[in-house]
């Protein structure tokens, strides 16, 4: 029996409306719930998890093709009252329970590896601190801690600093901890299991998807700085913002967080910033990193706080040239974020438009101190991962319980549209 024209365009309407339905609804398998495990990722999807310990900075990337990123894994020496609690507890050490971390996000994955491991500089709230009791590895050649105790433990391909392979700019790093990375790196080049690289600052060729890149063609990581030098945002050029050392006295020289490595990840309208440790206040205009590397990378979604929102870092004329909708502060110090920084990041007086701040660690003595703009958090505690749907059209922040190794769901902010 023959259809109405009546009823065929009834169905026709109804066909094109499933369609833009579906074409505007993001493609997670699970409709995420408070209370509830962070359903997994699937295809398509770009989660970045910051991971909470209460003993410095990481982040675990997982892209849309599944490949996957560590950048940092820190390990700080620092004692209480100064620092907070470590999370989940003391009964093992960071590097493990972020491992753990990992290997449970890494179940949907059929391979589970770290593609790339990065440091983003040298200091032990990134690397991981050595201390007497750390234990060393089967070779003897490096103790495990941090970022190596991960390394350790899960498959790796590439390494990525801004030293490798001679690490001497501009000296030679003379703490525990950088030692330390720098044995693993190199025992374990030459034992054949990993392979190194230097940062290449410009390039976008070095940090790409490795399991299915034609079908992302719309995600990029920009490398913008490592060692003083800065993307000029045409092709792959980059630029010395130093000066020569020679020109410089000892005491001069670059500070290690004025080196930090610095990138963009995009994915469709999507962009996220991260840079280290750097800062904006200096003694000489030429020691302000910070400025001229948020110039270049221009407005994203979502920025990973430089230097954990300390008094140096996060200048006004940092956020302006990042205006991000989204900031998150790895914190595990007393003193972070600063109480200037925290309300130069909430004003929009420095940049118009609203924003949302995630921090993962807030102290009793932070509160104190820094009062009623604490309020103003989206998160003072927990693992805070964002994830961005297929083409990056529009991204979540979701803020997990790190008492305990259940994953749960404490906070679901967005859906934010990427601009």
């Amino acid at each position: 029996m023959t259809k109405s024209r009546n009823d065929r365009i009834c169905v026709s309407v109804l066909i094109l409306t499933l369609l833009f339905l579906s074409a505007k609804t993001p493609a997670f398998s699970q409709e995420p719930q408070v209370g509830q495990a962070l359903p997994p990722w699937t295809a398509g999807c770009l989660d970045i998890h910051h991971i909470n310990t209460g003993r410095g900075e990481c982040s675990f990337f997982v892209f849309p093709d599944g490949t996957t990123m560590l950048v940092d894994a820190g390990v700080t020496g620092a004692a209480k009252p100064r620092v907070t609690d470590p999370k989940p507890n003391d009964s093992r050490t960071p590097g493990q329970w972020i491992s753990r971390y990992i290997l449970h996000f890494l179940n949907p994955l059929p391979e589970k590896k770290l593609h790339y491991v990065m440091a983003s500089h040298f200091h032990e709230d990134h690397l991981g601190g050595v201390a007497a009791d750390t234990p060393a590895s089967p070779s003897g050649s490096y103790r495990l801690t941090g970022l190596v105790e991960v390394a350790h433990s899960i498959p790796c391909g590439t390494l990525i600093d801004r030293g490798w392979p001679d690490y001497d700019w501009p000296v030679p790093p003379e703490g525990e901890s950088a030692k330390n990375y720098i044995q693993f790196a190199r025992s374990q080049v030459a034992g054949g299991t990993l392979r190194a690289e230097r940062f290449r600052v410009g390039a976008n060729d070095q940090l790409v998807l490795v399991k299915n890149p034609r079908e992302y063609p719309d995600f990029e990581i920009r490398n913008l700085a490592a060692n003083g030098h800065v993307w000029t945002g045409v092709g792959s050029v980059e630029r010395n913002h130093f000066p020569a050392l020679a020109d410089l006295d000892d005491d001069e020289y670059p500070s290690e967080n004025a080196c930090s490595i610095a990138f963009r990840l995009s994915y469709g309208r999507f962009d996220y910033f991260s840079g280290g440790d750097i800062y904006s206040v200096t003694a000489q205009p030429w020691q302000d990193i910070e400025t001229p590397v948020a110039l270049v990378a221009g407005p994203v979604e979502v920025c990973k706080a430089n230097h954990h929102a300390n008094f140096d870092a996060m200048g006004a004329s940092c956020l302006q040239a990042l205006r991000p909708h989204v900031i998150i502060i790895h914190t595990w110090l007393a003193q972070q974020p600063d109480m200037a920084v925290l309300r130069r990041m909430l004003s929009t007086k420095t940049y118009p438009g609203p924003r949302d701040v995630f921090a993962t660690n807030i102290m009793n003595e932070t509160r104190i101190v820094v009062g009623p703009h604490i309020d103003k958090l989206k998160s003072q505690q927990g693992h805070v991962v964002v994830r961005v749907s297929p083409g990056g059209r529009e991204y979540r922040v979701f803020v997990l319980d790190d008492s305990a190794e259940t994953f749960e769901i404490k906070a679901i902010c967005g859906p934010y549209s990427s601009d």
